[in-house]
């Protein structure tokens, strides 16, 4: 039976309409991508970002509720968990997530794993002290956008922190946003401009750190990659 056509009636009917032009809920994509964990990718690795445990370590970020948004194998979310935060780690591929569960901390609630999008995923307004985003955002097609950033605002607490690695402008794809809908594709990632990154996030957050990633050492236990920038940020007490 040929599926009802989708009725443009409200702005959530417009962005599903151009999901679906983008195909940008490739759920058996992702699950496929990370259904063979041996394979060379850069971040297929146990270590957490280089910048993550700076900021933890140097006590940047205090202690508390955190929020990792498209978590992957879990290394970030269990990092967080060690460190002394509860953790919620959310993504939409099944494979990410059950990796993420076979490498995570035995008998602890602090942390768990969720498979769904982050626009599915309940929480309660100004739950978290930290929203943590290691490579979710660069795949966030232009028309989500805003709504995401939104999503980011609302769950954090007044005076919470948001943490976020994303492509630089040489290591995403280097389409417009006009751009990505002509190819009706991101093609692999959106790469973004420091002035970008200020206006898109300046209107919720005082950023007070912005830089590119460092590529540590091998033998760190750290991750880091200098095509992406890290960014840390804080929400207003107000």
């Amino acid at each position: 039976m040929n599926q009802k056509p989708l009725l443009v009636q409200s702005e959530e009917d417009l962005h599903r309409l151009l999901d679906e032009l983008l195909n940008v809920h490739e759920d058996e994509w992702w699950s496929q991508f990370y259904s063979n964990r041996a394979k060379p990718c850069p971040f297929f690795v146990d270590h957490p970002d280089e910048s993550l445990v700076e900021w933890v370590s140097k006590q940047v970020i205090p202690l508390g509720r955190a929020l990792d948004i498209g978590c992957g194998n879990g290394r970030n979310s269990t990092y967080l968990a060690q460190s002394g935060f509860k953790v919620d780690g959310v993504d939409y591929a099944q494979e990410a997530i059950n990796w993420a569960n076979d490498r995570t901390l035995s008998d602890t609630d602090q942390l768990t794993f969720h498979c769904q999008s982050i626009f599915d995923f309940p929480f309660q307004p100004e739950t978290y002290d930290l929203v943590y985003d290691s490579g979710c955002f660069h795949h966030m097609p232009p028309h989500r956008r805003r709504s995401y950033v939104d999503l980011v605002s609302t769950a954090l607490k007044p005076g919470g922190w948001f943490g976020l690695t994303c492509f630089t402008p040489s290591g995403g794809s280097g389409l417009t946003d006009q751009e990505v809908y002509e190819a009706r594709s991101l093609k692999g990632g959106l790469g973004y401009s420091v002035e970008q990154l200020r206006d898109i996030w300046g209107r919720i957050i005082n950023i007070v750190g912005l830089r590119q990633m460092r590529k540590p050492v091998p033998e760190s236990g750290l991750f880091g990659e200098e095509f992406l920038w890290v960014m840390i940020g804080q929400k207003s007490e107000e």
